[in-house]
């Protein structure tokens, strides 16, 4: 009996520490971050994005967490600095990714400040990117023979452009790209104390 009580408090303390190293020391840590300078808080239209990012499982092909110099060649890439937490301050849930089989999208709105790229891109990768496997989400968006006053208009690539008709962009397709433009942390802001970013 005496050895169960030994195990049981093993395992109790083990328990402990864990959940102080993992949960109570980052809550201590990140308790007064502020939003970086620079930083704004969402629209209601690129919250309503955010929500189709979500849905639209971008999530899981797509990081928000370009890394540091010293771990990848992110920023070679052109995909900007390595964050700070203060960059994350309006995002709940965080969208940090767990794969990248794309590239990371933390400043997509900086790399690509084109809505009408944006948009193409969303009804069909390949035209912008050859060779791109994201797939296309051709039910965000109407084709039509005619456009009406106040739809936004995709101007294609003539080669994937239907004939005699117009791709227009449902407001789902506005949103997420509304969305993917507010991803702009290109703003300085003071690396952290540590190791060289």
């Amino acid at each position: 009996m005496e050895n169960e009580y030994k195990l049981l408090g093993g395992a109790m303390v083990t328990l402990a520490l864990a959940t102080a190293t993992l949960v109570v020391v980052p809550y201590v840590q990140l308790s007064d971050v502020q939003p970086s300078p620079g930083l704004k808080d969402y629209t209601s239209a690129e919250l309503r994005g955010r929500r189709q990012y979500i849905e639209n499982g971008c999530v899981y092909c797509h990081t928000q967490q370009p890394r540091a110099r010293a771990q990848a060649p992110d920023f070679q890439r052109g995909w900007g600095r390595a964050p700070v937490a203060g960059d994350y301050f309006y995002d709940r849930p965080h969208l940090l990714g767990t794969m990248r089989t794309g590239p990371d999208l933390l400043n997509i709105g900086a790399r690509q400040p084109s809505a009408d790229w944006n948009l193409g891109h969303l009804y069909q990768p390949r035209a912008y990117t050859p060779g791109s496997i994201m797939p296309s989400y051709p039910y965000l968006f109407e084709v039509k023979d005619k456009a009406e006053k106040g739809d936004r208009v995709v101007n294609l690539p003539p080669a994937y452009a239907p004939l005699g008709q117009v791709v227009v962009a449902r407001p789902e397709a506005l949103d997420l790209v509304a969305y993917l433009l507010a991803l702009d942390r290109s703003y300085p802001v003071k690396p952290p104390p540590g190791p060289d970013r």
